[in-house]
């Protein structure tokens, strides 16, 4: 299937107001509250992501951070907690619906951003739609099942979700160029390097592969029933093989290579920081609030021939509506 979603960062790391104060400040140009503004509601705001989204929002045109949900620092200033120059008199909430019933009563656009766990996705999403509010969804490990459930909920209530595999533009164009380059090459191997230990093959590894998959290629064919380990595991039946590597110190990183008679073909990408998904989560928030009903899941910002629908380029490869979808569109 098509639905597995790709994630570079397990954002799960907080910081005692302690910390806070020996921090370098984040200078952010900061606009001033209007009615027109999209008002974005980050659940989740105390993770690493979450901070950076908060520090995002504020410096994106035509939205503002209106609220700050987490059950973590709770009672503190989210501009604070974000290391910005000054208090976005915003505190952290553990309560997301005192915060969408308080944005509701304004008549304002909003849109939830949801970073916390699959197992609480799902009633979030309800939440924010009795309010009238779009979500965009990043959530590592989301199950299918989970995104089956929100798309038959959503439609019923003529509202849009956008749940995102990856916010990463580089991930994206890899997973891009890996499918024009498998036309052309009969062997390829995926390699992947994640600091700490995780769930192995990667969401991101898995979607790479399902790219590839059924599209008329049987890749590495000398020794594809091979069962000898050290070959890495092989993902569908179209003989594509993984690598999962756990390398401290180094970024996370995803390499696909292709060969053919005489040549190798590399594409890689790597990801250092959180701010890298910060770009696609702005240009998501703008997506859902046009988003009428429905959830849509897969990659939304980058041009290309496998999509149906484009928009300023914004699209997405995968559209749930009612029943997922199993190929690109």
């Amino acid at each position: 299937m098509a639905a597995a979603l790709s994630s570079q960062f397990r954002p799960s790391t907080y910081r005692t107001l302690k910390k806070i104060k020996t921090k370098q400040l984040v200078s952010c140009s900061m606009q001033p509250p209007s009615q027109s503004n999209i008002k974005v509601v980050i659940n989740g705001a105390a993770k690493e992501i979450g901070r950076a989204a908060v520090v995002a929002v504020t410096k994106a045109r035509g939205m503002e951070v209106a609220g700050a949900v987490d059950s973590h620092l709770v009672g503190q200033d989210i501009g604070m907690v974000c290391d910005m120059e000054e208090a976005l008199e915003i505190p952290i909430i553990n309560d997301l619906t005192m915060v969408l019933g308080s944005i509701s009563q304004s008549k304002a656009t909003g849109v939830v951003v949801d970073f916390t766990d699959p197992s609480s996705v799902y009633e979030n999403v309800k939440q924010a739609t009795a309010f009238g509010m779009n979500s965009v969804v990043y959530v590592p490990r989301i199950k299918l099942d989970t995104v089956t459930a929100l798309s038959a909920f959503c439609e019923k209530a003529s509202m849009g979700c956008l749940v995102a595999p990856t916010l990463s533009i580089g991930s994206i164009l890899l997973q891009q160029a890996a499918i024009s380059a498998s036309f052309h090459y009969n062997n390829v191997e995926i390699v992947e390097s994640r600091p700490t230990p995780t769930d192995f093959p990667s969401p991101n590894a898995i979607q790479i592969a399902n790219n590839l998959s059924n599209l008329g290629q049987i890749y590495n064919r000398e020794d594809i029933s091979t069962d000898i380990l050290a070959r890495g595991q092989v993902l569908g039946e179209d003989g594509i093989r993984v690598h999962s590597l756990v390398l401290p110190g180094l970024p996370s990183s995803t390499t696909v290579y292709f060969s053919g008679p005489g040549e190798v073909y590399t594409l890689k990408h790597d990801i250092t920081d959180v701010q890298c998904l910060m770009p696609g989560l702005i240009l998501a928030i703008r997506k859902v609030v046009r988003l009428k009903f429905g959830v849509w899941l897969g990659e939304i910002f980058v041009e290309t021939r496998h999509s149906s629908i484009s928009e300023s380029g914004i699209l997405t490869f995968y559209l749930f509506s009612g029943t997922p979808q199993s190929s690109i569109l």
